[in-house]
């Protein structure tokens, strides 16, 4: 799989209490390239930085040291409105506790990207209907999240994640707080996103078995990359 890249870190460092006695490195010079159209899992215990190289690549927040470049843009030359632009259209959030908004229908959850996006209320409603088409929620689009289970919700939190067809779907744990049955279900939707649409995932997991699923793992460990290996009939082409 060798796209264009759509990720390209060099060196990225991560610190916190910068400037004081118990400044803290968290990323230790991190180097990573992801092609279009990879799926690829970031893996690692607790404490490995997984969760503070998401909010990197999400452009939740911004590394300390290194280059990173999203799509064609260097996230340190842009100021804090762009950023926020950026997140909206390029990247496509799914969360462990799905993030959805409560006496807000499934429909209107899934508008919502595209309303920040300035996108006119027809088409919003047009493109939210083809999407829970898509997760196979059509049925559910006027339910509240209090009346869904906690399978439909993701499901819904990725088709919202679809909204603006972003360049990545980010997806942070996705699988976390379901059963396994429901787990396969939401699994199975990101691979056909991959394979139908040809979308960038990554996917953040502490699972061996889910990441196994994937093209590519990144494994963190204190920090720094200690592993990265690609599945059968993946060449290393980034």
């Amino acid at each position: 799989m060798s796209g264009r890249p759509i990720i390209t870190m060099k060196g990225i460092v991560k610190s916190f209490y910068i400037g004081t006695p118990n400044e803290l490195e968290i990323l230790h010079g991190l180097d990573i390239n992801v092609p279009e159209g990879q799926f690829v899992s970031i893996v690692g215990a607790s404490g490995s930085g997984k969760s503070t190289l998401m909010n990197i690549i999400g452009a939740l927040d911004r590394q300390t040291a290194g280059q990173y470049i999203l799509d064609g843009i260097d996230i340190a030359k842009i100021d804090d409105t762009e950023l926020s632009k950026i997140r909206n259209r390029k990247i496509g959030f799914v969360f462990q506790t799905f993030n959805l908004i409560a006496r807000t229908s499934a429909v209107k959850n899934v508008e919502l990207p595209m309303l920040y996006a300035g996108i006119p209320s027809k088409e919003r409603t047009r493109r939210a209907k083809e999407l829970l088409e898509l997760v196979e929620m059509s049925d559910r689009s006027s339910h509240m999240p209090n009346e869904l289970s906690g399978g439909q919700k993701q499901r819904i939190a990725i088709a919202r994640a679809m909204a603006n067809d972003p360049a990545i779907i980010l997806a942070d744990e996705p699988t976390g707080a379901l059963d396994s049955k429901t787990g396969r279900l939401v699994m199975d939707i990101f691979h056909k996103l991959h394979k139908e649409q040809g979308k960038t995932i990554v996917l953040i997991t502490h699972n061996p078995e889910l990441a196994a699923e994937t093209d590519r793992i990144i494994t963190l460990s204190d920090g720094r990359i200690v592993g990265d290996s690609f599945s059968e009939g993946e060449g290393k082409q980034s």
